[in-house]
């Protein structure tokens, strides 16, 4: 890493101890585009480093609220506002226990490169609570969810920031935190994305992560001159991402072999399809049951307190859960096991020790910041059906996905090789989104 780099590195770590997520993050992406500070010492007089990791605006707040019981309840809230230098702020809301200010901040730092790999006009931002929706009635979440935006509504809007689904919000949540900004604001805008078909949604919005991820995949093949057919696939998380990233794999001719959560991981080898997928589709958003119930259904084997990188033979890995679920020995087992390809379709799923086996492997490597763009993308496509007050198509959106995923495809590639790293996608995609981020930066003063 460039000197420069690493003095900033050094001095987030001080200035903010105690977040190791923010500081991977951070860390990651700085020593990506060491060649570009080399080379364009503009970015240093300007001190953009030190800027871009300074969120602009933090907001934690308490969200108290009423079970079943009667009895009240306390959780916390975040909306880290990290960079607007080209659009207003977009990046999803996460209701789990996990979430603390270091998973906000670092997701709102990724988020501010994934959207500008995107071509959209969208800066950065992420939010949620430490409140988890499992085992939780519909009530109980829709009374979270109207005291949550009940503070979170001063901070946001259609033009200054505009909020989405991630782990924990799908499209129950959306409606009621929706519902509740209307309420206050007394005006119906598109200030959510992820929202109904009914009231201002878009077509292909809950499959667009998985698809994104999929059609990433097949240009990441095709420079082998190969495709997803007849390849075999593991994956971790079963949720949006997952579901709808296997249905458009095992229409391009693959077999998912694999899924799982927090308390372990199934194992299918005949692979996700037909009425599995369909069980699998409904295993979160309607039963909301541990992925056990896929194998006891099915008949499959339950791997208790596992992950499927370490005993699925496969080749092709695609994380779909949370921030540094592969380590490495989980990628030397992927290696060992044949995995020629890892394709993140989670946020930060792979440890740095993690991407440097597979790329000392040889493995084929992308980073979610680029693979996984295809959610937010369509969030994008979504905010701008709203601006116009008309639906696009279902075959439209989905081509408009597909041009923006072969689009960062490129990108990647094409700024790997103008710094020196040809084909190496995570050196590209954190070039690309750098660049575009700088120069806006740039642009507008020192604001």
């Amino acid at each position: 890493m460039q000197e420069y780099a690493r003095s900033v590195v050094e001095a987030v770590i001080a200035r903010d101890p105690g977040e190791p997520e923010f500081h991977q993050a951070v860390g990651e992406v700085f020593e990506a585009v060491t060649p570009v500070l080399e080379t364009y010492p503009e970015y240093r007089e300007s001190r953009i480093l030190e800027r871009l990791v300074e969120p602009e605006r933090v907001i934690m707040f308490r969200v108290p609220w009423v079970d079943d019981r009667g009895d009240i309840q306390v959780n916390r809230g975040f909306r880290v506002q990290m960079n607007s230098a080209i659009g207003p702020y977009k990046g999803g809301l996460r209701f789990h226990p996990s979430v603390n200010l270091s998973t906000m901040k670092f997701l709102a730092f990724e988020q501010t490169f994934k959207n500008a790999l995107t071509t959209l006009p969208m800066g950065g931002a992420k939010g949620g609570s430490d409140f988890q929706t499992r085992g939780r009635s519909d009530a109980e979440v829709m009374r979270f969810c109207q005291s949550f935006m009940t503070e979170l509504y001063r901070h946001i809007g259609p033009h200054t920031d505009v909020p989405a689904g991630d782990i924990g919000v799908g499209g129950r949540e959306i409606g009621y935190l929706f519902g509740q900004y209307k309420r206050l604001k007394n005006e119906f805008t598109g200030v959510l994305t992820g929202k109904g078909l009914g009231w201002g949604g878009s077509l292909v919005r809950p499959e667009a992560t998985g698809y994104g991820v999929a059609y990433f995949l097949t240009e990441m093949l095709a420079t082998r001159g190969d495709s997803l057919s007849g390849k075999t696939i593991a994956i971790s998380g079963y949720g949006n991402v997952g579901t709808y990233f296997v249905e458009k794999a095992v229409e391009l001719g693959a077999k998912v072999v694999s899924l799982g959560d927090e308390f372990g991981c199934v194992f299918d080898p005949d692979g996700i399809s037909g009425e599995k997928l369909a069980y699998m589709a409904d295993l979160w958003t309607v039963y909301r049951k541990s992925a056990k119930e896929y194998a006891d259904k099915f008949g499959c084997e339950w791997r208790p307190g596992t992950k499927p990188w370490r005993s699925v033979k496969c080749d092709i890995a695609v994380p779909t859960a949370m921030q540094n679920e592969i380590d490495a020995d989980d990628a030397r087992a992927l290696v060992a096991n044949g995995c020629r390809v890892v394709c993140e379709a989670a946020n930060m799923p792979c440890t740095p020790e993690a991407v440097r086996v597979f790329q000392e492997a040889g493995l084929l490597y992308a980073p979610g910041k680029a693979a996984n763009a295809g959610g937010v993308a369509t969030s994008g496509l979504e905010m701008s059906q709203n601006s116009m007050r008309l639906s696009w198509t279902r075959e439209e959106v989905d081509r408009r996905l597909r041009q923006i995923m072969q689009s960062i495809h490129r990108a990647c590639l094409e700024a790997a090789e103008r710094f020196g790293s040809p084909g190496d996608y995570a050196v590209g995609a954190n070039i690309a989104g750098f660049l575009k981020v700088a120069d806006a930066m740039m642009d507008q003063g020192v604001v």
